[in-house]
């Protein structure tokens, strides 16, 4: 779920001006109304409003935890794969808030997203705070997977920019990175249990899946010695639901192309790598107008998808993505709720205009159960 600058368009319409937040404390209770009815809705109700006026998270039982965290991909304005709400497998470990535990589960659940290259999509809920604004575990890592970005004296990047910060916290802690550091290290996780001290663990040889990257019809594409990690599991997210906030609930889906292709790899504040295969092309670099990042991108992507299908692990294409949305737009639309959808999240970085999410108008609405960035809810409270 990668962000990028937002295009203004008539079709578009405004997020709503109440922000990520839910709209109210009756708000934060209806998805409980999708799994009861009568007498049953109403004690459910009352138990949830009980622990929340007391300060205490809402008491879910293990199938209202299951739907909640369903509803909350749902809602997920920043979302294309959503059709899929209803796969999502939930690993309910409320019980686990001690570090060691935290990464054996993230073990698991890692492997059971990879699933031998058949993605499927899972999240893992950990211990909620006791009480409101009390201690809580805590995932450091954005994803479970990522490559380290080791800073030279000079002030140059070998590997990925975007986790230098990552991986100076990493070595503070202690982690001995590979002997030649490289552009496709694999950082350790840093988890905090609730007792609040970081601590590390690397990973094991082999948890991680990677997809080396070749070219259908380009030899030399294998030479560039790209690769990237099979699987994208958030684990810096706050799950949101029933006025009860989980800050450690990772959960995965899988990778459309673009994510890797026309973001990660290329980005210039990234892994810059139109330049290198615009060289390899033979394109002229001298004049934009010549289209040749337009070119390059493609080649890329080409190359990204390929290899994904090639080593067997599961991966969507921004065009069958954009087909997909639609079909969850529509079912929702069918099912009497409007869809909350922000424009410049869900319309690909490739070839934008030959999808059908392009031309949709689109706005954010403030619902619950969601998934909000530390940096969100830190703005409401």
């Amino acid at each position: 779920m990668s962000g990028c600058p937002f295009h203004a368009s008539a079709s578009v319409l405004p997020p709503s001006a109440a922000g990520p937040s839910s709209g109210g404390a009756a708000d934060e209770l209806d998805f409980l109304a999708e799994l009861h009815d009568g007498a049953n809705l109403a004690r459910r109700r009352a138990a949830y409003g009980a622990a929340l006026a007391a300060g205490r998270p809402a008491p879910f039982s293990a199938e209202e935890l299951r739907h909640a965290a369903r509803v909350g991909w749902r809602n997920h304005a920043r979302c294309i794969g959503r059709l899929h709400w209803r796969g999502l497998d939930v690993r309910d470990h409320r019980h686990l808030d001690d570090a060691d535990q935290i990464a054996a589960s993230l073990r698991e659940h890692l492997a059971l997203a990879q699933n031998d290259g058949a993605v499927r999509p899972v999240m893992t809920v950990f211990a909620p705070p006791e009480t409101a604004g009390g201690p809580v575990p805590r995932m450091i890592n954005h994803q479970l997977c990522a490559y380290a970005g080791h800073r030279a004296a000079d002030g140059a990047v070998r590997g990925d920019p975007k986790n230098v910060a990552l991986t100076e916290r990493a070595l503070a802690l202690g982690w001995n990175p590979p002997a030649e550091r490289g552009r496709f290290d694999l950082l350790p996780w840093i988890i905090a249990g609730r007792d609040g001290r970081e601590r590390l663990f690397p990973l094991p040889a082999g948890l991680v899946r990677e997809v080396p990257l070749r070219h259908p019809d380009l030899p030399w594409f294998e030479e560039l010695g790209l690769r990237w990690y099979a699987v994208p599991v958030i684990a810096d997210m706050v799950f949101r639901a029933a006025g009860t906030d989980f800050p450690c609930a990772p959960f995965n889906g899988w990778y459309m192309g673009t994510e890797i292709g026309a973001r990660n790899l290329a980005d210039p504040d990234r892994y810059d790598q139109l330049p290198v295969i615009a060289e390899k092309l033979g394109l002229d670099r001298r004049r934009n107008r010549a289209l040749w990042k337009d070119r390059a991108l493609v080649e890329l992507n080409v190359a990204v998808l390929h290899s994904f299908e090639r080593e067997g692990v599961k991966i969507v294409d921004h065009h069958a993505a954009s087909a997909e949305f639609m079909k969850f737009y529509e079912r929702e639309r069918s099912a009497g709720r409007e869809v909350s959808a922000r424009w410049d999240w869900i319309v690909p970085p490739l070839s934008p205009a030959t999808t059908e999410v392009y031309h949709t108008p689109m706005r954010e609405i403030a619902r619950s159960p969601d998934f909000l960035t530390r940096a969100e809810v830190a703005a409401v409270k």
